[in-house]
């Protein structure tokens, strides 16, 4: 039914909980399933941070066996999601260092669905679902005020309809439902879809934080300081074990980028953290204005072990630390840089 959503997950604690730990509450008049077991009400209704976690990841289970492939929901810092997991399952481990963050792509139900598509990025806070989850919608075909509008209205209907529960599904629904109607259909002429999808994009500088187990390969190494000389990006790459690069510039030119770097044969490799800063009016100068890095170039700090592919760490941290990202070390290895 259009406007109700049934979510898998119970209304957040207000006293009862599931049993079996989803970690997520009954509100008092709901009808019990059979096989539903009830605890007895707690003498506070705040969740724990492990019982917040729990539901982040049910819930990130659900979107998973909903969605599973790559074009529907991808979660782009697993790193995050394995300590997430660690944290659940293990009473004496620390909170996670980074928050998960994952894409979901969502058509409208509308007559020209295969022209549009709305792509939800989306993280989720430690204290979710107390708090809300970030999500930022976007599409080629939005321009800059339609997507802040339509970030707005999304996050009004979640502050007045999801708070303090779990809501992603909710999110999705709402923009499949309503997200076409932001687009100005004198905008989305198929004369001007070209030129509206770079100027959306372009709006948004990027940087990503790859990490990789090891980067040995000359040829690799070529590739990605190529590649970053083509599409206009700035940052490092530090190679040995484990590998470590950073790329910033526009938008889509990172995404390109990292399009072309995932398809080569990793061990393993992934984007640890991403930053999205949206820009006014896009000009070279705010691009420049943002960037922490001239040029993209190999840094190597004092090579050492056996093969000479370990990097000096103390080193790296006080390059990160000149350039304003000191804060990224602890990200990469979970330790405090000095």
């Amino acid at each position: 039914m259009r406007g109700q959503l049934l979510s898998p997950f119970p209304p957040v604690s207000r006293g009862y909980r599931w049993a079996h730990g989803v970690g997520s509450c009954l509100q008092p008049g709901t009808r019990l399933r059979p096989g539903w077991e009830v605890e007895a009400p707690r003498e506070t209704t705040e969740m724990t941070n492990r019982e917040e976690a729990e539901i982040q990841i049910s819930e990130l289970d659900l979107l998973s066996s909903m969605f599973p492939y790559e074009e529907e929901f991808i979660v782009t810092d697993q790193v995050a999601l394995a300590e997430l997991k660690h944290y659940v399952e293990n009473e004496s481990a620390e909170m996670p260092s980074s928050k998960v963050q994952f894409i979901l792509n969502v058509k409208p139900e509308v007559s020209n669905a295969s022209m549009v598509e709305f792509s939800m990025a989306c993280a989720l806070p430690f204290k979710y679902p107390t708090i809300l989850p970030e999500i930022t919608v976007r599409s080629s075909l939005l321009s800059r005020a339609q997507q802040i509008h339509l970030n707005s209205d999304l996050k009004t209907y979640l502050t007045e309809n999801c708070s303090g529960e779990p809501c992603m599904l909710s999110a999705r629904e709402w923009v499949k439902d309503h997200a076409a109607a932001y687009i100005d259909k004198e905008l989305s002429s198929s004369s001007v879809t070209t030129s509206n999808a770079t100027q959306s994009e372009d709006t948004t500088f990027t940087r990503l934080w790859i990490y990789s187990h090891h980067i040995y390969n000359k040829q690799k190494r070529k590739n990605i300081i190529d590649w970053a000389k083509e599409l206009s990006l700035s940052g490092f790459c530090m190679p040995g074990k484990p590998g470590v690069v950073c790329v910033e510039g526009l938008q889509s030119s990172c995404e390109e980028f990292w399009s072309r770097v995932r398809k080569l044969t990793w061990k393993r490799i992934l984007i640890r953290h991403r930053e999205d800063v949206s820009l006014e009016g896009g000009g070279h100068a705010e691009i420049q204005k943002q960037r922490k890095f001239s040029t993209l170039e190999e840094k190597c700090f004092d090579a050492h072990g056996a093969r000479g592919n370990h990097m000096d760490l103390g080193q790296l941290y006080r390059f990160l630390e000149e350039k304003g990202c000191a804060d990224i070390f602890q990200m990469y290895f979970g330790v405090e840089g000095h």
